[in-house]
């Protein structure tokens, strides 16, 4: 039997707001245990929620980002369940009502472009967080993340395969973290992704029984989590199984999922409107307001790109998967380098050598006004490309510019005619063979005979002029 993957995401972004979402507690990470809680926080008797207005205005950012429709008026709700880090006994979410619903993100999975939908975006609270590493026997509570402001994203369940799943995570994470709604930061819990994952038989229209997989704070984690549980799932059904609704925890050390509760639904949390806060209301006014100090968005931006800069779509793609690094490429471009050799070398040894150095952007030693003023001096001729990526790795490791390697090493490129054609005809008279290869054919005989003439100027020839000076001499 073939079968088809259904996956829905439901992603909880942790908001770049300086206080909770309904107190004045600090969301700064790091503090020793319980040191950043309010009475709202920690359920003190006669402690009313206020709402913060940061956080809306985030929510706002987002929806606007992803064309979807902000609610002019939303509820928030009392969701009740019982665990040791819910103070109060029940989470303020937004169920019926609320504030962001619908949107599309676009991802690439390959080559090829999909539109995956957003059912909503809705406004919550974090729990505390449960110790357990440190206690023989025992598990600690830590309410610091109590009450840290959340916008759960949920999509419809549209994805096919955990490639898709991973390409949609990864959108929507360049999202928020370039209108700066979220610092993006997943080891500390700032983008976390539930993935609901069921499979049914190629043809059938009726969902399978989805089990969802929590609290998952890496792209690679999620795409080994799903692919752990499709397996199971198939495998289980086909052996005469059944798969039963229910929450899972991905186990990195072992690969696999394994039961943490069974499932529950909407019903069982006991939904009803919070009496302590009125219903949300938005102006039109403070939504024109907001869509006017949106940056640029990814999709414009690469638009942009390809008309101004003449670059590739590909390329384009790359280089606003980050706003930092939009920002290095037309810092690198205003510098004076040409916009194609920006973005080769950009996402060629630059992204190479950072990713070897497990480092961003943002911590590459090499200005976007020196890559600049590196990728000039090719252009003017004043070097090759070998001897390029020679002055790279030096301008990484000294900080010193380009034009000062350049002169001290003595690396400026062999322009001179007759300098050239002197190697020309050395390396001609030593490699007879060579020449016959090339008249009867043999096109690659020529670049040996280019590298040959590189390789007796120390790399300082021009390899254009070499090759014009050798096509001319063998005929």
């Amino acid at each position: 039997m073939k079968w088809e993957v259904v996956i829905g995401l439901e992603v909880h972004t942790q908001l770049t707001t300086k206080s909770k979402i309904f107190s004045p507690a600090s969301t700064a990470f790091g503090a020793a245990p319980n040191t950043q809680t309010a009475v709202v926080d920690i359920a003190l008797p006669g402690a009313l929620p206020v709402m913060n207005r940061a956080a809306v205005e985030r929510a706002i950012q987002f929806g606007l980002a992803i064309g979807a429709n902000v609610k002019r008026r939303s509820v928030f709700d009392r969701k009740n369940y019982f665990y040791p880090d819910l103070p109060k006994g029940y989470q303020i979410s937004q169920m019926d009502l609320p504030i962001v619903e619908g949107g599309v993100i676009t991802i690439q999975v390959g080559l090829e472009t999909r539109s995956i939908n957003l059912t909503r975006a809705h406004l919550e609270e974090d729990a505390g967080k449960s110790l357990h590493e440190d206690y023989q026997g025992m598990t600690g509570i830590d309410l610091n993340r109590a009450g840290t402001p959340l916008l759960e994203i949920v999509s419809e369940p549209e994805m096919r395969s955990s490639a898709e799943a991973v390409a949609y995570a990864k959108a929507l994470y360049e999202l928020v973290t370039w209108i700066g709604i979220c610092d993006g930061n997943m080891s500390e819990g700032s983008f976390r992704v539930d993935a609901n994952v069921s499979v049914r038989p190629v043809g059938q229209v009726e969902l399978g029984t989805r089990r969802e997989i929590k609290n998952l704070n890496s792209f690679k984690f999620l795409q080994q989590a799903i692919d752990y549980e499709i397996r199971w799932q198939i495998e289980t059904i086909e052996d005469g199984g059944r798969v039963v609704q229910g929450t899972v925890l991905f186990d990195p050390d072992k690969g696999e999922t394994r039961m943490m509760r069974s499932k529950e639904d909407a019903h069982d949390y006991r939904y009803f409107p919070d009496p302590d806060l009125p219903p949300l209301v938005i102006s039109e006014e403070w939504i024109e307001r907001v869509r006017s100090e949106l940056p640029e968005l990814p999709v414009a931006m690469q638009a942009r790109f390809i008309e101004q800069y003449g670059i590739s779509a590909y390329d384009a793609r790359m280089l606003t998967s980050s706003k930092i690094l939009a920002a290095y490429f037309e810092a690198t471009v205003a510098a004076g380098a040409d916009a194609k050799l920006a973005a080769n070398w950009i996402m060629g040894d630059i992204s190479a050598t950072l990713n070897r150095e497990e480092k961003t952007i943002a911590d590459c030693p090499i200005s976007a006004a020196a890559l600049g003023a590196l990728i000039a001096r090719i252009s003017d001729n004043t070097i090759n490309n070998k001897t390029a990526k020679d002055v790279l790795k030096k301008m990484w490791e000294s900080g010193a510019t380009a034009d000062v390697i350049i002169e001290r090493d003595g690396l400026k490129q062999e322009s001179d005619t007759g300098a050239i054609e002197a190697i020309v005809d050395t390396v001609l008279a030593a490699n007879p063979k060579a020449i016959e290869e090339y008249r009867s054919g043999k096109e690659k005989a020529l670049n040996a005979l280019v590298g040959q003439v590189m390789k007796g100027s120390g790399g300082k020839a021009n390899p254009a002029m070499a090759l014009e000076l050798l096509k001319k001499k063998v005929g």
